[in-house]
Order: structure tokens, then C-alpha cells, then sequence
């Protein structure tokens, strides 16, 4: 999730309804400034006993931010909810590291031009925390959730926002709290060259996001049985708040936009208004009425850009639109499949013959059809039927073909003359094998692990 790092009291005031598209707008580029931003997230556990570790305590999530600095890292701090300062992120030349609500740790990497840079980062990063870690005793997991953990056996961290997220979240659902505190997942952030374009790969990304979910499912525990899906983070999403999550339908109806996606963000109640240093519960209010000058928690003032960014950062679709896409499906997982996740994406959507093969898959699919199948992939994973008739590992095949042809045509080449293509492995394994990373996992509860969970903590991050 987003780390503001400044106030917005100073900036120019939102008055037109024009204005909020400029963000989208502003994003539109040429392809050959054409970026990748690659995200993700582990779960952080210490290595003594495997309980999650609390921000404050010797070798905890603070220790092991501050401990960031010998890689060059630099502290972002925050007034929590006691007022005290504390450090909630690190920024440095490869993005941020941030704080999920539960201690979840996160890179939101830099925009970079290659998946053979991306991959790079994500080595640097990794290599980074486990140093860390063996200072901090504690190890990371890829995984998509918490395998052993209840809410309560979890930290909360000092950061605002997840303070009111956490007190709104029960009203609107009855797995938001298990979506902040227990998930993790892998994200991809690309650009678009125009608004037909953004459109074009939006309804492409949003209408194959089943297929990324069933090829990263890696969540199938919850407190240390199975829990009768794959990615149970995938089915979270079904009950956090249907105000705010989904496949929006609307997106592939004609005439679709910047302007309709205002819309949709306007309807999407408010969780906050960051003012001075503070983040002020505006949780079911209106960004309309904030327009307005009529929001009950500041009447009289109207919202500034970083108020409007901050309220797109507040909707969790399978694919959300900020100035750039993200595409959101995805659990997380170990090293390889962190570089997998941008190549399937890159390959699909930075090509433009491959953009058009891709659509041609799912244009004609209904909208009953595409929420069917999202409904159905957490707990079947690549054997859920896609419209037409057919198992979705079927589908797979073909899109990684397509992914592959993609990736071929960009081009871009390492100091050793590979392209892209070899980030696909990882999906063509699990394809080939007819088994998801959950299912893997799966077979060694029942088998090698004689069911104990805690062996989990031996598999390599």
C-alpha cells in the first residue's frame, strides 16, 4: 500500500470534475518510455519460534527498517496514532520499503525499462533482508497468507491509516481484517501509450486475472489446516467490501474511460484526508460531498491532488487505474515467481500483436461468464472451466505462448544475449506439472510434513 511522505495542505484545491482524470491523463506515455514496476510483499517471521514479530520489540520491524541503512536506505517517518514518530517506510534507488498492517514487508520497486533490471532488483532486495534477517533473527516466507496465524496472534503496525481501515473494515465485510493482517501478493505496474490503450489493456488484464491467480495461488492454510481453496487470499477479496473491490463490469462496456473510471473512484466511499501530518476517519464518506465543500470532518475545504491520488489508492479491483495499471491477482511467492509475475503481464500487454491475440481469447466471454470464472479459481485453481468449454489450464497455455511471442519481439537483451522469455519458466513448470504452488504445498501437508504446518517455515524464501 501507498507511504505518503507530505502533506497536501498547500497544494492547489480540486474544483472541477474535470481535474480528476488528469492523473490518468498525465499517465499516458510512448512506448519506448514504456516502464515496469514490479511490487511485493513477505510475511516476516522470528526464526526462534515463528511467532510474527511487533514493530517496537529488539530485532523487530523497526530494527529491521533502520537496519536497511547499510544498503544505502534512507527512514520515511510518520506520527503513529499515539503521535509518537516512527519510521514506516525506507526509500531508496530501487523504490520503497514499506509496512503492510500486520508487518508484511514490501517492495514497491522502481520503474524500470527491462525484466532482466526488474529481476535484478528483486535479487538485490532479497539478498538485502536476508542479511538483515540473520541480524534480526527473524526469516521471510513467499506465500500468499499466513499458514498458522489468527488475527489475534498478529501485530498491528503504527501507521494511521491502517488504524481507521481497521476500525471500517468490519462494517463492510467480514474478511477485510484478514486481508490486511494475514495476506500477501505479488503486483505488477505498467503504462500505457493512450486512453484507447489503457482501455484496451484494462478489459485484457482484468478478463485474464483468473488465470494469474490460479497460476499463483500459494494460500491454501488458514491457522494450520487446510482451508479448502488454493488462494484464499484471492477469496478474501469476496467479502472485504463490495464497494471497492471485483471485476467492475463496467469497464467492458461500451464508451469506458478515464471518465467513467471517475466515476466509479467518486462512488467509492472515502477512507481518509491526510492533513498536517494527520489522517483524518472519513470512512464511508463522500468524495463528492468533499468536492463540495460539504465533508462533515473539514466543512468548507475542498480536496487537493494528493487527496484525489490518496482516494485511488483506496480501491482494490482485480485491475486498478491510477497513471498507470496495476494488475492485482497475483498471490505472493519465492524469487522466481516474483520475476514471473511482470514477464507473463509484459508479454501480453507490451506488444501489441500480442495484445490483440490476448483479447482475442476473452473478448466474446459475457460478464456472467468472466465472474464465474473469478468465483471459481480460488478454490479450483487451473482446472476451472473457461466459457467455450475447457479447463483454464488449457488457456494457460495458450497465453504463455502469447506471453512468449511478446516477450520475443521486444527484444531486449542481457549482457549474455538472452531475452525475456526465460522469466516464463516458472508458469510453464506449473503448467506442465498440473499443479499450482498450493497444490505442491498441499501434497507435502498430507505427505512429507505429516501435516505439521510448522515445516512450512523449512521451504526456501
Amino acid at each position: 500500500m501507498s507511504t505518503r511522505q507530505a502533506s497536501g495542505s498547500d497544494e492547489p484545491r480540486i474544483e472541477h470534475r474535470d481535474q480528476l482524470a488528469a492523473p490518468m491523463q498525465a499517465g499516458e506515455k510512448p512506448a519506448s518510455a514504456w516502464r515496469i514496476g514490479t511490487e511485493h510483499e513477505k510475511l516476516v517471521y522470528k526464526t526462534t519460534d515463528h511467532r510474527a514479530p511487533s514493530y517496537g520489540e529488539q530485532g523487530g520491524i523497526r530494527d529491521i527498517l533502520m537496519s536497511m541503512r547499510q544498503f544505502g536506505w534512507a527512514p520515511v517517518e510518520e506520527a503513529g496514532p499515539s503521535g509518537k514518530v516512527d519510521v514506516i517506510a525506507m526509500s531508496g534507488q530501487d523504490g520503497t520499503i514499506s509496512l503492510e498492517p500486520a508487518g508484511q514487508l514490501e517492495l514497491s520497486g522502481a520503474p524500470l525499462e527491462t525484466l532482466h533490471q526488474t529481476c535484478a532488483e528483486t535479487g538485490r532486495h532479497l539478498t538485502q533482508v536476508k542479511t538483515v534477517g540473520e541480524d534480526c533473527n527473524v526469516g521471510f516466507l513467499g506465500l500468499g497468507m499466513w499458514p498458522d496465524k489468527a488475527r489475534e496472534d498478529l501485530p498491528v503496525m503504527p501507521k494511521q491509516r491502517y488504524e481507521i481501515m481497521m476500525r471500517h473494515m468490519p462494517r463492510v465485510g467480514s474478511l477485510g481484517l484478514d486481508m490486511m493482517l494475514r495476506t500477501c501478493t505479488i503486483q505488477v505496474n505498467l503504462d500505457y501509450s493512450s486512453e484507447a490503450d489503457m482501455v484496451k489493456k484494462f478489459r485484457t488484464g482484468l478478463a485474464l486475472q483468473p488465470l494469474a491467480t490460479a497460476l499463483f495461488a500459494n494460500s491454501p492454510f488458514t491457522e494450520g489446516k487446510p482451508n479448502g481453496f488454493l488462494s484464499y487470499r484471492s477469496h478474501i477479496w469476496s467479502d472485504t467490501d463490495p464497494h471497492r473491490t471485483g471485476m467492475l463490469p463496467f469497464v467492458f462496456e461500451d464508451g469506458f474511460g478515464y471518465d467513467r473510471y471517475v466515476d466509479y473512484m467518486l462512488d467509492v466511499p472515502m477512507y481518509f484526508v491526510y492533513r498536517d501530518g494527520k489522517y483524518h476517519d472519513a470512512a464511508g464518506l463522500s468524495f463528492r460531498d468533499f468536492m463540495k465543500g460539504e465533508l462533515s470532518i473539514l466543512p468548507g475545504e475542498l480536496p487537493t491532488e494528493s487527496d484525489w491520488w490518496d482516494h485511488l489508492s483506496t480501491a482494490f479491483p482485480e485491475v486498478r487505474l491510477k497513471s498507470f495499471l496495476e494488475m492485482r491477482g497475483a498471490d505472493g511467492g519465492p524469487w522466481n515467481r516474483i520475476c514471473a509475475l511482470p514477464a507473463l503481464w509484459v508479454g501480453l500487454l507490451y506488444d501489441e500483436t500480442a495484445l490483440d491475440a490476448a483479447w482475442d481469447l476473452v473478448k466474446d466471454w459475457s460478464m456472467e461468464e468472466r465472474e464465474v470464472l473469478r468465483n471459481a479459481v480460488p478454490a479450483q485453481g487451473l482446472d476451472a472451466a473457461i466459457p467455450g468449454g475447457g479447463a483454464l489450464r488449457d488457456l494457460a497455455r495458450e497465453v504463455l505462448d502469447i506471453a512468449h511471442a511478446g516477450l520475443a519481439a521486444r527484444g531486449r537483451l542481457n549482457s549474455m544475449g538472452d531475452n525475456e522469455t526465460g522469466f516464463l519458466n516458472p508458469l510453464r513448470q506449473i503448467v506442465d506439472s498440473g499443479k499450482v504452488p498450493a497444490q505442491v504445498l498441499l501434497d507435502k501437508y498430507h505427505g512429507e510434513w505429516g501435516r505439521d504446518i510448522s515445516r512450512i517455515y523449512e521451504e526456501s524464501f
